[in-house]
């Protein structure tokens, strides 16, 4: 009998450096600062009523678009946060995590020959998407320290081919932010031109030292074209549980649904309502999740002063970039892996996350993590001395 052959779609797509990066941590016994997970759990409330729920009979399907409850607290902060009045029933899906909205939202409105704009380093899921629908992505790279937009290079890419802009503010994995300059910027671009945007703000609550987090949703010009991505795991410290959702206008949402009902149907049903409760009655947990990280954040830099590496604090997310330029000039890829086996400690390095490696001489460090953890990272990490 003949096996038939098999011809992948992405043939050249490997298994993600997060997966990577942490398998070796495990199998090395290293202590893992690669991949964005806490080391803590999720408030006890929360673990509460998410345990009420699964012990009072509601452990079958939900909605497909997400319960009820949890579609109107999302609606109710988005209008809190940000003064946008969205409708819980037309325009709030809620997914199995904010990888599945990407997905749905990029396979709604890509189709062969269209062309994506994404700026590098990029989060790895948006590509493959892309090329999955038969599009192009085309790639503007960033530099450090700042990693600022070049926004003459993103108008000289758009064409009439470019059906999709993604944002990522914050940004993984740098811990940039935008701010008000870039949205006029984008606005600039988009006007009278048919172009959709997705918004990746899955960080949009662990932003740090006053700034404010431009959504896609202050602004009624540019959410009327919008896909705005958040995480419910991220906030809540709950990473596993695979809960996101997706904010658009009624004609997106109808069109993300028609693919969000193959792909997970629906997500789990005590978890959404355990969260619907926790995100109703304590608002005050996302309010001040930011300070939480920053203090997090603080600490990490601080512990690191005596260390080898360039410190440009993160404006956002639970990530830290550390230079080691001035120590080191191997590949990032290669010295994860040997800080990893020798040092025991696990970071993911950034050159994956560009079309073409700048060279750039950093890696990406998760400061979610207790205290204890730091202060350890920070020991290995100054016990690297002066020279590798």
């Amino acid at each position: 009998m003949t096996t038939p052959k098999l011809t992948s779609k992405l043939p050249d797509v490997g298994t993600t450096i997060f997966t990577v990066m942490s398998e070796l941590a495990r199998k090395e016994g290293a202590l893992n600062l690669s991949q964005g997970f806490p080391d803590f759990d999720g408030p006890e409330a929360l673990l509460d009523r998410v345990s009420h729920y699964l012990h009072s009979g509601h452990n079958q399907y939900a909605p497909m678009m997400g319960v009820p409850a949890l579609r109107a607290a999302i609606a109710a902060k988005v209008a809190d946060l940000y003064a946008a009045r969205v409708d819980p029933d037309r325009e709030v899906t809620v997914t199995s995590g904010a990888t599945e909205a990407l997905f749905c939202a990029i396979a709604a409105v890509v189709n062969p020959g269209d062309e994506v704009i994404v700026f590098d380093p990029a989060y790895d899921s948006y590509e493959p998407v892309v090329r999955l629908q038969g599009g192009r992505t085309l790639h503007v790279p960033m530099h450090p320290p700042d990693y600022r937009v070049d926004w003459g290079r993103v108008r000289d890419l758009v064409s009439d081919r470019t059906r999709l802009i993604i944002s990522n503010t914050p940004h993984n994995p740098t811990g940039t932010v935008w701010d008000a300059g870039d949205i006029a910027a984008l606005a600039g671009i988009v006007a009278e031109r048919d172009i959709h945007l997705l918004a990746d703000e899955v960080y949009e609550h662990i932003i740090f030292d006053g700034r404010t987090h431009e959504s896609l949703l202050r602004y009624p010009d540019l959410f009327e074209r919008s896909f705005v991505v958040s995480s419910l795991g991220k906030t809540y410290h709950t990473t596993g549980w695979k809960i996101g959702y997706c904010v658009a206008p009624a004609a997106l949402t109808e069109e993300f649904r028609r693919i969000h009902q193959y792909v997970t149907f629906t997500s789990n049903t005590p978890v959404q309502l355990g969260l619907a409760d926790f995100l109703t009655e304590h608002p005050e947990h996302h309010l001040t999740l930011g300070a939480f990280y920053q203090a997090k954040r603080d600490t990490f830099c601080r512990l690191l002063a005596d260390s080898p590496f360039l410190i440009t604090p993160s404006a956002g997310t639970y990530f830290q970039l550390l230079d080691y330029s001035a120590w080191s000039n191997e590949q990032d890829t290669d010295l994860a892996v040997r800080l990893t086996r020798q040092a025991r400690l696990a970071s993911i390095p950034v050159s994956p996350f560009y079309l073409d490696d700048p060279g750039h001489k950093v890696l990406r460090f998760c400061f979610a993590k207790d205290d204890q953890t730091l202060v350890r990272a920070a020991e290995i990490l100054c016990g690297l001395g002066d020279h590798p």
